[in-house]
């Protein structure tokens, strides 16, 4: 940070003066201290669980809007303003509503920043929202991205939700995001990734291909059944985000077998459950993230929510083995997956501190020690 960014966030933020961050993710005490700080403001009191390990997660607000088309704000505009002239209705969130697929919702969320000058934030979907299909980014006033708040917004945060293939039940303070906050460049060089890979292990893999992240590849040999993943269904019933164990399996998905071909034709317009052949592991010195799409190795999107937690897979915290469930959609043309093909890589940041709680560990954490998993709705 430069001297004149120092002395602006100092002016606004009077704890800067107190505490000087490292580099890195920040973790779940750091976000305590932001909260308390003001520069995460909370329209209500935090709940159970939503502090993450290197997250927060982001609640739904009391109205969610369904306007005609995703959109982002121009520079300097609001999203308020776009609302204003983009929304068909308006519809109250106090007592739950249904979200239909293929339609667009912006709903203003509990939460808004005044980060300082040192920190900027990213949003991804919960794992649970990506494994139901439910395409959801987070806007910010002015910002001409998706998913990214520059250092020193001020203002509020609001989540575009778009079903893909079940209509949801949310209500306001469900949890469809999360925001990372990170002070400077934090991601590993791939020297660095090689070494921390000799030193934990991050993946399974005997001779891990590490090239602009560390390669991940699609699991289709199955198990002893030769089960590989699971194909949703459409017209399906409703899926209510806050409900876990609720739903039968048999209703809204249907089983892939690949035998001894151990390939899969991807469908366009199908959205399929798939896991990775390797075991992942997140040291708690470290966050992970999913690089979801590259259009060099096919048309097709995996992970749409990629964060990892530091303990993610890490056996002191009961993750030992822990797979990475991907969330897979073909894009216009069929594609064909082999077993063992790359599908994807994963981006490792350094924390600027050991979180005090890993995933899973004192945690309602429903993906630790996973395999292939459907989201915690279903029984």
């Amino acid at each position: 940070m430069t001297k004149s960014e120092k002395a602006l966030a100092e002016k606004a933020h009077p704890a800067s003066k107190r505490r000087e961050r490292g580099v890195g993710i920040l973790p779940a005490q750091a976000i305590s201290r932001m909260i308390a700080d003001g520069e995460i403001a909370i329209a209500e009191p935090v709940a159970e669980g939503q502090v993450q390990p290197a997250s927060l997660d982001l609640r739904l607000g009391a109205v969610a809007y369904r306007v005609r088309a995703s959109f982002l704000p121009r520079p300097g505009g609001r999203v308020q303003t776009n609302l204003d002239d983009l929304a068909l209705h308006t519809i109250s969130l106090s007592q739950g509503a249904v979200l239909e697929t293929g339609c667009v919702y912006i709903v203003p969320l509990l939460e808004s920043l005044a980060l300082p000058a040192d920190v900027e934030a990213s949003a991804n979907p919960k794992s649970s929202t990506g494994r139901l299909d439910v395409f959801t980014r987070v806007i910010a006033d002015g910002v001409g991205a998706f998913d990214q708040i520059p250092r020193a917004y001020n203002g509020p945060l609001y989540a575009e939700i778009c079903p893909q293939t079940f209509p949801i039940v949310v209500r306001k303070g469900s949890r469809l995001s999360q925001i990372r906050f990170r002070n400077g460049p934090a991601a590993d060089s791939d020297t660095a990734l090689r070494e921390l890979q000799l030193r934990e292990r991050l993946v399974s893999a005997e001779h891990a291909d590490i090239s602009g992240g560390i390669a991940l590849t699609v699991d289709l040999a199955g198990d002893a059944t030769g089960l590989v993943g699971f194909r949703a269904r459409r017209h399906t019933g409703v899926v209510d985000v806050d409900k876990v164990g609720t739903y039968p399996v048999g209703d809204y998905w249907d089983p892939i077998y690949v035998k001894d071909k151990q390939r899969l034709i991807l469908d366009p317009d199908q959205f399929y459950i798939l896991a990775s052949k390797e075991a992942v592991h997140v040291p708690p010195t470290h966050a992970a993230e999913m690089v979801p799409f590259n259009p060099l190795v096919g048309e097709f999107r995996v992970h749409y929510a990629g964060f990892m937690d530091p303990g993610f897979g890490h056996a002191a915290a009961g993750g030992n083995g822990s797979r990475v469930v991907l969330e897979v959609r073909s894009h216009k043309v069929p594609f064909i997956l082999e077993d063992g093909q790359i599908i994807g890589r994963l981006i490792y940041e350094r924390m600027t501190e050991t979180p005090e709680t890993l995933y899973g560990q004192g945690l309602k954490s429903n993906y630790q020690g996973q395999g292939l998993k459907l989201s915690k709705h279903f029984k």
